[in-house]
């Protein structure tokens, strides 16, 4: 499909390959441009171009292709880049953009330097991921590049306006445009690219020499033809990019060759606890990033993944369910196990991005852990000291817990670590858990606002001391008890309000003695942990959304099965019971020193009230929900003692009370709380969440009491804290559609 407008009046394409040619082919035939001109030393390349419609005008000069153009493309190889540039300078004309195809950006940057002296405003490098084993002209295909990624990246000085001209170009090819610097670039591509295809190469050569080697290619199995597959590209290509692209690649070569060599070890010693390790590690690093790329998980900050749930309103809510494990449980798991002597299995575990991302960083400090499957993970514990230094960040994705409870552990490690996360989790306050950490002697280096990424120097000895939290924050404690394992002489820590205490609970399953005398929690530095079994019940946290829902959608009656009951966690059960609605708790019991139950709860008529400050601590990631259920009773509602919402994945008062306005409800938000007043209609229109997870999912819930359909934007991190809530969510009844880009 053609463009009405297009970004380009005439585009010059130097160098008629697959990749310039298929450019072109796919200008044309989107009409992104009005002309497009080629040029190719080859000549008959050239002729060729024209003949197969590939390009609208042969130049017989590179000078004279750019002339007259305002968008010149260079897909020459990598090693001609400065010729080619030196040939077109004296003829590139006022308000022309100049890019290139090329797969090192570094080494492009600095011929046009050379050339020019500067990097100007109008040079913006690019680099198509997409290719073929074919090459020459016969092979140009104009949807190379739909359904794949095109990374640019313009300098702090390119001009933006061009950059987005550049950037509506590609995307008219179908492609999906990524942006960032050219050193980064650089990096991955070196990771990710260049060095399997060297690989490729080496092997085959290797092979091709044996004396077998027909036998050898003859019975080769699928799995070798298709690593090897990447071996049949251009050579002259890849020996430019390796020469270009020399550092990274043979930073890359070096990492690989040390771990290459330890796995020679392994075998040559017959050590299978190293190969589990590293086998089970990759593999389950192959499945974590498979899912990043496909969109079912976190991705980089690099990449736009939106996800928006379309909401119908009305509806009951109705079955028998059992939601995801506890989050904040599966986090502390494969903490402990990992530092436990002997192997730890879990049942129920997590498997949402935040969990998975705690899961992961533990297997880059060379933890064996293998799952999960089904929930089913198991631990190979190595001890109190046994972690290694990871090889570059620990990224946390959106989980504050798991960045905060790292800090602590990390704090007191021989090896320097760094903790990164998402965009989101990059804007959450972390001096809360740095400061104290630092009274103990830890060193940790924080962003502008004492926000990630965290930097924590290793080989500091801790010392225990006695916090008094400003604010009830389980996380904090969590952090600093983790770090007390580690401290000489004992680490207290007293709460101004009861908060989770899994900490303490899972702790004294591994074995670790916790002292509670009141509101004050304490261990004593240079025990040890003893693994043990551990069965993750269903995370109240997610209940809580279809607790609201099956309590404000007439006709509704919803069972919850082995729902946590923690009574750190209770607050929400026990604020809507005070609200009036219809919960029984059913089959209570005991599993692994946490209390576990079913929840039926039926719709009825709720009532506002003054939600009991002492409540507040726990219920304090429910109250999202919590909001919703306050509109739809009679009378008003008004919460205080909340600040800790504020510094949440997001200003959780604030956007709540925003996204209700866009809906027509009222609201009066104060500094630590919010009042609402009920019986207010809940209407249609579109909700920021803002990336916030229980932001998306709350007003989810709000449909079910809407008089028209409702739009939450920015919903991709609900597989954070509850995958498959849209499946679930429909199961019951409620109607929610999710799109994706993906």
């Amino acid at each position: 499909m053609s463009v009405a407008q297009p970004p380009f009046h005439r585009v010059a394409v130097i160098g008629l390959g697959l990749i310039g040619g298929s450019l072109a082919s796919a200008i044309r035939k989107q009409g992104l441009a009005e002309v497009v001109v080629g040029f190719d030393a080859r000549r008959d390349e050239l002729s060729l171009g024209v003949e197969l419609g590939v390009i609208d005008l042969a130049a017989d000069s590179v000078e004279g292709a750019v002339a007259g153009c305002d968008l010149v493309v260079l897909a020459v190889p990598v090693r001609a880049t400065r010729q080619v540039l030196s040939d077109i300078k004296p003829v590139l004309e006022e308000g022309v953009i100049l890019s290139d195809v090329g797969s090192t950006k570094s080494s492009f940057v600095a011929d046009v330097e050379a050339v020019f002296g500067e990097l100007p405003s109008w040079v913006i490098p690019g680099h198509p991921i997409a290719g073929s084993e074919k090459s020459g002209i016969r092979a140009a295909q104009a949807e190379l590049f739909a359904n794949h990624k095109v990374i640019l990246t313009p300098a702090d000085n390119a001009n933006q306006a061009g950059v987005a001209r550049l950037k509506r170009l590609w995307e008219g090819t179908g492609a999906t445009v990524l942006t960032m610097s050219a050193a980064y670039h650089d990096e991955v591509l070196a990771a990710t690219s260049h060095l399997p295809h060297l690989i490729a190469f080496s092997l085959v050569d290797t092979l091709a020499g044996e004396d077998e080697n027909m036998d050898i290619f003859r019975y080769a199995a699928g799995g070798f033809r298709d690593f090897t597959r990447i071996a049949a590209s251009d050579p002259v290509m890849w020996h430019d990019i390796f020469l270009s692209n020399r550092e990274a690649v043979l930073r890359g070569i070096d990492h690989f060759t040390e771990d290459l060599g330890r796995l020679r070890c392994a075998i040559a010693n017959g050590d299978g606890a190293e190969l589990l390790r590293v086998f089970s590690r990759a593999k389950a690093a192959r499945d974590h990033f498979s899912k990043m790329l496909s969109g079912q998980a976190y991705v980089t900050t690099n990449i736009d993944n939106q996800v928006t749930f379309h909401m119908q309103p009305g509806g009951a809510v109705n079955g028998d369910i059992r939601v995801p494990g506890d989050k904040s449980m599966s986090h502390r798991s494969i903490m402990l196990g990992a530092l436990a002597e002997g192997t730890t299995e879990v049942k129920g575990f997590l498997e949402g991005e935040d969990s998975l991302a705690t899961l992961q960083a533990f297997r880059d400090m060379g933890v064996t852990i293998e799952g999960p499957e089904e929930g089913f993970v198991r631990i190979h514990g190595v001890g109190m000291n046994g972690l290694q230094a990871p090889r570059g960040q620990l990224y946390l994705g959106n989980s504050g817990t798991a960045m905060r409870l790292f800090a602590g552990l990390l704090a007191a490690q021989k090896f320097d670590s760094e903790l990164s996360g998402d965009a989101s989790l990059s804007k959450r306050p972390m001096g809360r858990v740095a400061d104290p950490l630092r009274a103990m002697g830890a060193v940790i280096e924080t962003a502008d606002g004492g926000r990630p990424p965290l930097k924590i120097r290793g080989g500091h000895e801790l010392t225990g001391i006695h916090y008094e939290m400003p604010v009830a924050s389980a996380q904090v404690k969590s952090c600093l008890l983790l770090a007390g394992l580690y401290a000489e002489g004992v680490t207290s820590v007293t709460e101004p309000a009861p908060t989770r205490d899994h900490t303490e609970r899972m702790l004294e399953g591994f074995g670790y003695h916790v002292h509670r005398d009141g509101a004050t929690a304490s261990v004593t530095g240079g025990g040890k942990l003893t693994a043990c079994s551990i069965d993750v019940p269903a995370d109240i946290s997610s209940a809580a959304f279809f607790l609201v829902a099956a309590s404000i959608a007439e006709g509704s009656d919803l069972t919850l099965r082995h729902v946590g009951m923690n009574p750190t966690r209770v607050g929400v059960i026990n604020i809507l019971k005070q609200m009036g609605a219809n919960i029984e708790v059913m089959n209570e019991s005991v599993i692994g020193g946490e209390p576990v139950a079913d929840l039926r709860v039926r719709s009825a008529a709720l009532r506002g009230i003054e939600i009991p400050e002492e409540q507040v601590p726990l219920a304090i990631d429910e109250f999202p929900v919590l909001f919703i259920a306050a509109v739809c009773a009679e009378g008003r509602t008004v919460l205080r003692g909340a600040e800790e919402l504020r510094v949440k994945e997001s200003d959780r008062i604030q956007v709540m009370a925003d996204g209700l306005a866009n809906l027509g409800v009222e609201t009066t938000v104060t500094s630590d709380g919010i009042i609402i007043d009920g019986g207010q209609e809940i209407g249609s229109g579109t909700v920021e969440s803002y990336g916030d997870h229980r932001i998306s999912m709350s007003f989810a819930v709000a449909s079910l009491r809407a008089t028209g359909a409702i739009r939450i934007n920015d919903c991709a991190n609900v597989a954070t804290s509850f995958p498959g809530f849209v499946e679930l969510a429909l199961k019951t009844g409620i109607r929610i559609n999710a799109e994706g880009n993906d």
